[in-house]
């Protein structure tokens, strides 16, 4: 499991990386991914021109991401079980036909993004649809749709999702300066499991 992160082709991928055999990965070369990154069997991921994936990442089963957009989920960022990440979508104004069945020009998809900032949670079997930034340390709840970008540090639910409440930041932001200053040598690079002493 390790290094079929290399085996795949991606563009660049760190350290203590786990990607499951099961996972469908298109267009790896296109894929960043960081150190401490777990994506489990099952996950689909279509990746647009670029595609980035911190470290301390998991994303879990059932799990797709489409689209043919960009897709970043910065550190300490996680996708629940049977979440769908639209990163671009059919132009359904009348001016052309719709579906990846259709060659090019009679089909004119919209490519954009999603961006999942640091810390940023999104519950089991949410949609995130194109052009929606999730906020440092937001919450999206289970079986949410999110169409508009979510503020840091809140709680969204519901379809649409809407704001319902607030997350503390402050003990989060301050295990993660304890996990790097364990976790990363004196320069910055990520120490592996392999090298380092057990936590504490």
């Amino acid at each position: 499991m390790m290094n079929q992160a290399y085996n795949i082709g991606l563009s660049q991928v760190g350290k203590d990386v786990v990607i499951w055999p099961l996972a469908k990965i298109i267009n790896a070369g296109c894929i960043e991914i960081g150190d401490s990154v777990i994506i489990d069997d099952f996950v689909f991921l279509m990746s647009g021109p670029q595609t980035r994936i911190g470290s301390f990442v998991h994303i879990a089963s059932f799990t797709s991401i489409t689209g043919g957009g960009d897709f970043v989920m910065e550190d300490f960022s996680g996708l629940s079980g049977g979440v769908r990440v639209y990163t671009g979508n059919e132009d359904y104004n009348g001016s052309c036909l719709t579906n990846p069945a259709v060659p090019f020009p009679y089909r004119l998809p919209i490519r954009s993004f999603v961006r999942i900032k640091k810390h940023a949670i999104i519950g089991s079997n949410a949609v995130i649809l194109p052009g929606v930034t999730i906020g440092e340390g937001a919450v999206v709840g289970a079986n949410s749709l999110v169409h508009k970008d979510c503020e840091p540090w809140t709680v969204n639910f519901g379809s649409p999702a809407k704001k319902i409440g607030k997350r503390p930041s402050e003990k989060i932001l301050e295990l993660e300066s304890q996990l790097r200053r364990e976790l990363y040598d004196g320069v910055g690079r990520y120490i592996p499991k392999a090298e380092r002493k057990p936590l504490q």
